[in-house]
């Protein structure tokens, strides 16, 4: 594939699914201003970067993984780690959703450490197949299964308390 067609491709794919790379940037940052930005600097890091994707096929979990690794450095930098809250996720979700606020799901995924909660937004928010979250968060896919089964357990048990 020549650099125009890879650019187009990425062109294509971001534009197509801009809402789900900034609800996962505001999942970590939970500030509109801050998402947006995420989102911008990710756009820039992946049209600098795109002699980096060698298979096109590949280019959403590339591209999720640089909007991932972009909020994590941005939180680094700010030092503080947020979920989205669930009204904000509903209104800007695309789909039908609960309309009831499920405090007990949201303090618990805030309890979560820093990994298992990514499994869990990537997994059952961004609702991407455990193969993409491995892919997206460079991790072995017998860690991504193990982390979100005691991730869920964890969950389940501070749920029931």
């Amino acid at each position: 594939m020549t650099k125009k067609e890879i650019e187009k491709a990425i062109k294509e794919y971001i534009l197509k699914d801009k809402e789900n790379y900034y609800r996962l940037a505001y999942s970590y940052v939970k500030n509109q201003h801050d998402a947006l930005d995420i989102v911008q600097e990710s756009i820039y890091k992946a049209m600098m970067s795109m002699n980096t994707l060698k298979n096109p096929k590949h280019v959403k979990t590339w591209f999720w993984r640089i909007v991932v690794n972009t909020s994590l450095d941005f939180l680094k930098k700010n030092k503080r780690i947020n979920l989205v809250d669930e009204e904000t996720l509903e209104f800007y979700s695309d789909g039908e959703g609960d309309r009831y606020k499920d405090f007990d799901l949201e303090d618990a995924l805030n309890k979560l450490p820093p990994n298992y909660r990514n499994i869990i937004i990537l997994r059952y928010f961004e609702d991407l197949k455990i193969e993409e979250v491995a892919e997206v968060l460079e991790e072995n896919i017998n860690t991504v299964k193990t982390r979100l089964y005691s991730a869920l357990k964890k969950l389940r048990i501070s749920i029931e308390d």
